[in-house]
């Protein structure tokens, strides 16, 4: 609850200065949205997969996924018998959330998914942490990996000092071409 109240009272802090200042509002430009995304997701380890299943009904899941790489492509590991697997096969449009107490921070990625089998892509891609839940490591037929390539970035992080717009709360994002 002490949390609880804190984070509150940061958002009404951020907005309330916001709001006074929204004429003055200036989104952060991309390089520092990219740079501040690449910290929060190195820091956190764990973030959320969120697919889509035949309903149409957003499913989300905890993933360990591995830090983003310099253009912000992140690799997940799962067995390919995975819900995840047979939705992605579907729809790869995902998005990733990573949410950082400490610093008051999340970051949303959207993206494409796509499924990799390659033998020295799952070699490059493994946790030691994970050998009690593959067969044979990353050799085995039930390793498999995602690659999520980035479409749209979103940051918001009172620990950095970036905020939503105070009008309609819309958070500063980056669109990859």
């Amino acid at each position: 609850m002490r949390f609880l109240g804190m984070y509150i009272g940061w958002l009404l802090l951020g907005v309330g200065v916001s709001l006074v200042n929204s004429q003055t509002y200036t989104p952060p430009d991309s390089l520092k949205l990219v740079t501040v995304a690449k910290q929060i997701m190195k820091k956190v380890r764990y973030c959320a997969l969120i697919t889509v299943d035949s309903l149409g009904i957003p499913q989300a899941r905890i993933v360990d996924a591995f830090p983003p790489d310099s253009q912000l492509v992140v690799w997940i590991a799962t067995n390919p018998r995975t819900r995840k697997v047979a939705q992605i096969q579907k729809n790869p449009e995902v998005t990733l959330f990573y949410w950082d107490p400490q610093g008051v921070s999340y970051v949303t990625l959207i993206g494409k998914a796509t499924l990799v089998a390659d033998p020295q892509q799952k070699a490059r891609f493994w946790k030691e942490d994970w050998k009690n839940f593959y067969s044979d490591r990353w050799s085995g037929d039930d390793y498999l990996l995602i690659r999520i390539i980035p479409l749209r970035v979103e940051v918001v992080s009172y620990e950095f000092g970036i905020l939503n717009r105070p009008q309609d709360w819309l958070p500063p994002f980056v669109v990859f071409r």
